[in-house]
Parts: structure tokens; C-alpha cells; sequence
């Protein structure tokens, strides 16, 4: 996650939703607009083309690194009682796990509010990928090119598509009195939340994943990620 300090109004006012999504299971206004509705399918978060999926992406990423990503298609259960469809840009090794953790929330009806690549147009600032717009719509990403949190020169596992977010909202980046998205808070009762018993969680962990959840400095409850054996920890 990457903290920022400012953000437009208009950014404020289009993803208010998740401020309410432990009160209200609906979809927000604005972007529920933007989904397509397939009868008797799904609801269609995203369907990407690889373009479209990798546009905008940090021009410093290196293309052998960028050639490994994988565009997985995923199904999930989101807070309208209805079955989603969205896509994962994740390390091409790890396509079987997300695979496997995704049909798993889904036979339990672990509820995800949305999952869509963050080169979508909502999720921009300046043109380029921004995290903190992600977050804040309380969107599950995986890949994208940058930096850790607090840092200008280590780059995150999200950058070697080895790391996913789910729920941010749910399950913030907790750190003193830092606290991401803005407005977040950490209840284990809310629907779509993370903990320790979670079966995604435990599924996660028994695939070789870390989770932020259990870290001790801080906690990043969204965060799970794979490094390479020869890989430090975020």
C-alpha cells in the first residue's frame, strides 16, 4: 500500500460507499454503474483484455518481470447477494493458489466487495496506477509496480505480482497511528473480514503465503503474499 496525503473531492465522494459497507450491503451508486449484469451468470466486475489490464503500468517495470503476470479470471460473493466476476494480475506461479482461495470464499460465501485490476480508469491518478484510489473503493488488486509503504527505494512484493489485497476497508494497514484506507477500522464481526480462524486465511498460509495479519512491528490484515525462496519479507 502506498500512503498519500491528499485526495480529490471527487475521489472522496466516489468511493464513500465502503465508509458504510459495514452498515449497508449495497453497491456504491456511482460505481455500480459502471458494472454489467449478465443474466442468469454474474455480475461482471471486470473482463480485461491484456492491454487494457497492463495500460498505464509504471514505465520502470521490467519487461521480463511484467511477461510473468497473469490475468486469472475469479469468481467470488459480494456484499449484493450476488455472485461477481472479476480478475486477478498476479505472479503466472501462483494462478493454482489464487484459483484455490477464491473457490474457497466463494462455497462459503465469504463476501468480496470487488476485484479489479488496478490499470482500471477508477483507479488512476495522473494517469497512472494509485493504490490509495484502490483502497479507498475497497477494491482486492494483486500486481502493480511500486514501492512498499513509507518507502522511496524498496519496492513491495505487489510489484513482482507476489501479493495480494482483499477488502481493504475491512482489513486495513494498521501502523501507530496510521491507519489505511483513511476512515477504516479493524472489527473481526464485520462481514468480509479477516482473522486468524478465517479458512481463507488458514487455506493461505497451509500454500506457503504470508499473511500482515500476523506481523508484529504493524499489521496489514488485507495483505498475503509469496516470496520466491530466496525472497525477503515485505
Amino acid at each position: 500500500m502506498i500512503k498519500t496525503t491528499t485526495t480529490s473531492k471527487f475521489s472522496r465522494l466516489f468511493y464513500i460507499f465502503p465508509l458504510f459497507v459495514m452498515l449497508l450491503a449495497v453497491s456504491n451508486p456511482s460505481y455500480a454503474e459502471s458494472k454489467q449484469v449478465t443474466p442468469d451468470v454474474s455480475v461482471i466486475d471486470a473482463r480485461m483484455t491484456e492491454n487494457e489490464a497492463f495500460n498505464g503500468l509504471n514505465p520502470k517495470c521490467p519487461e521480463e518481470l511484467r511477461k510473468k503476470q497473469k490475468i486469472v479470471q475469479v469468481k467470488y460473493y459480494s456484499y449484493d447477494n450476488r455472485i461477481h466476476e472479476g480478475q486477478v494480475v498476479v505472479d503466472g506461479e501462483l494462478e493454482e493458489d489464487i484459483k484455490t482461495v477464491f473457490k474457497q470464499a466463494l462455497n462459503e460465501h465469504f463476501v468480496i466487495y470487488s476485484v479489479i485490476p488496478i490499470s482500471d480508469k477508477h483507479f488512476r491518478k495522473n494517469n497512472s496506477w494509485d493504490d490509495d484510489l484502490s483502497m479507498e473503493a475497497n477494491n482486492t488488486s494483486a500486481f502493480n509496480y511500486r514501492m512498499i509503504t513509507g518507502s522511496t527505494t524498496r519496492l513491495s512484493k505487489h510489484a513482482q505480482g507476489r501479493a495480494i489485497d482483499i477488502n481493504p476497508f475491512q482489513n486495513p494497514y494498521i501502523k501507530g497511528d496510521t491507519v489505511l484506507p483513511t476512515g477504516s477500522t479493524y472489527d473481526p464481526m464485520v462481514a468480509g473480514t479477516l482473522t486468524a480462524d478465517s479458512p481463507i486465511v488458514k487455506t493461505f498460509l497451509r500454500l506457503g503465503w504470508d499473511w500482515g495479519g500476523n506481523w508484529t512491528s504493524y499489521k496489514d490484515y488485507q495483505h498475503f503474499e509469496k516470496p520466491r525462496s530466496n525472497a525477503t519479507k515485505k
